[in-house]
Formats: C-alpha cells, structure tokens, sequence
C-alpha cells in the first residue's frame, strides 16, 4: 500500500513523503511481521536525491536491503504484500475440521461374468 503525504505532511527538507507497509516472514524461524515506513524523498546540497525511511518515528535502514528476522535475527527473510502474515496468522486460529477417520465402506456386488453397467 502505497499514500502520499500532501504538503502538510512533509517534514523539514523533504520533498515529498510516501508511506508503504511491508509483510516479512523469516524462512529459518517461521516468525512474521508486518510494518509501515514513512519514506521521504530529500535533496542534498548537491542536488542529488536520495530517501530515508522512518519506521515508528525512527530513521532505519530500507527494509528492502538486508532485512533481519525480529526474532531470530535470521538474515532469509520473505518480503510479502501487506496483509499476508495477517491472513495466515487468521487462518492459524481459524477451527480446523477434520473428517473422522475410519473405515470406509463399499457396497458389495456379488461377482458375475457379465460386465457390470
């Protein structure tokens, strides 16, 4: 999900703030998470452009480069649409129905050499 801030949004020397929220689920821990980051667009004195992302008021490294698991600081991490690790934390919870295991019955036709229908 992708918003950009109008001019009212914007913090002192951005030009521009956009917000975006990111899915990650560790491959060694299995632990996910979801977070937002405020990025903003800035120009040096050089006139060169370059980004800073903000997550929860704190300037962090991009969550695309080299992200770690908050668990287990593993470095396999799953980058996911917003919203996944959600669904799969709701489906996790959701009541599991599971057909009663058992025999299973077959009708019995006696044997004949004829074909049957």
């Amino acid at each position: 999900m992708t918003e950009i801030s109008g001019p009212d949004g914007l913090r002192a020397g951005a030009t521009a703030v956009v917000t975006e929220a990111y899915a990650f689920a560790c491959m060694r821990c299995g632990y996910g998470w979801e977070q937002s980051y405020e990025i903003e667009h800035h120009v040096d004195a050089d006139g060169r452009t370059f980004v800073l992302y903000v997550a929860d008021g704190r300037i962090v490294p991009s969550p695309l480069n080299r992200p770690a698991c908050r668990s287990c600081d593993g470095r396999v991490v799953r980058i996911l649409r917003p919203g996944r690790v959600a669904s799969a934390r709701d489906a996790a919870h959701r009541e599991r129905r599971v057909p009663a295991a058992g025999p299973v019955e077959a009708p019995w036709a006696p044997e004949t050499s004829a074909p049957l229908p």
